[in-house]
């Protein structure tokens, strides 16, 4: 996988916006750009590079952004940008929508219609993720996206928030990816943006039977990583709780090689091997660790842990620090 950073302080202040311009053209489409903050413009941007689709992270201080309708005459490369808004308040219109966004707002702007967005003055910095991808790649008609240009979409619940900690996630792990990772991680970004976009639009007739089983499947899981510590959590709760029968939810997990049982012990085996090898932990008793990821039982969570990870648990805290980051554990089967 291709991950790219820069940062325009490389460069004297004066020439910093200069660098930013011409980077951001290259790497994103064109625009228009004007800051007060020209003359020391601090930036960052970093992306990855899925091929057709990319993730980037931006921040920035003030910033006004527009695309002309003679920069789309000129060129068009006929994208969709669907921007996550890490933190700022401002403005964005485009396709005769003005709105007003906010920190944990989605927004999807189109390259092929004029735009404009600004950053409010009072606040000092904007930072937001952009998924970048073809207008081809998104599994709706564009006459249904074009309805929600520039609308505000919560990114804090429902499928809004599943696709925004996606987006987080992917980006916050991007290095530990290979390129052998790209089709399903454009798989499953485009079937949770696609998702997204058409429960906005009352629209999910419109998506394909896979895409819907593969936005279910995020988030299942996504639900099961927010309830790791309940020891309650059971294949039939978490059935319940998507409205889907225990079979359905087995069918669904066995698509992705594993059951629902085991996808759970997976993880908060997981997350205790991670609580283990942390060494501001080291205090903290391997019981109670064990017991905040939903196990009740020490000598079941001993056995589990030395069956998974050939070691057991108090043998593996002890482990040099490089050893246990180096130490995977195998797949869930």
């Amino acid at each position: 996988m291709l991950v790219t950073e820069f940062s325009t302080e490389v460069v004297a202040a004066p020439e910093r916006f200069v660098l930013f311009e011409e980077n951001t053209a290259e790497s994103h489409i064109p625009t228009r750009q004007r800051s007060n903050d020209r003359e020391d413009f601090r930036a960052k941007v970093r992306v990855v590079d899925l091929g057709e689709l990319q993730v980037s992270a931006l921040s920035f201080p003030h910033l006004e952004i527009a695309r002309t309708a003679k920069m789309i005459r000129h060129s068009d490369p006929e994208v969709y940008m669907i921007s996550y808004m890490l933190g700022a308040e401002g403005s964005f219109s485009q396709a005769g929508s003005d709105t007003t966004f906010h920190a944990g707002d989605l927004m999807v702007l189109d390259s092929s219609h004029p735009f404009d967005a600004h950053r409010h003055p009072l606040q000092d910095s904007w930072s937001q993720l952009i998924v970048q991808l073809p207008h081809k790649l998104l599994p709706l008609p564009e006459k249904r996206v074009r309805g929600l240009l520039a609308v505000p979409i919560s990114g804090r619940s429902g499928m809004g928030g599943v696709f925004a900690r996606w987006l987080s996630d992917l980006n916050a792990r991007a290095g530990e990816f290979t390129r052998a990772d790209i089709p399903t991680l454009t798989s499953v970004t485009l079937d949770l943006l696609a998702s997204v976009i058409a429960r906005c639009l009352e629209a999910d007739d419109a998506l394909s039977p896979e895409a819907r089983r593969s936005a279910l499947r995020v988030q299942i899981n996504a639900f099961i990583e927010q309830h790791l510590a309940d020891p309650d959590m059971t294949p039939q709760t978490i059935a319940d709780a998507h409205h889907i029968s225990l079979r359905h939810l087995q069918q669904l997990l066995t698509e992705d090689d594993t059951s629902p049982a085991a996808w759970i012990r997976h993880r908060r085996l997981e997350r205790c091997r991670l609580d283990l090898a942390n060494p501001h932990l080291n205090t903290r008793p391997i019981q109670t660790i064990a017991e905040r990821w939903g196990f009740t039982n020490p000598t079941h969570f001993s056995r589990l842990f030395r069956t998974t990870y050939g070691i057991p648990p108090r043998d593996y805290r002890n482990l040099p620090s490089k050893a246990c980051a180096n130490r995977q554990p195998p797949c869930a089967e």
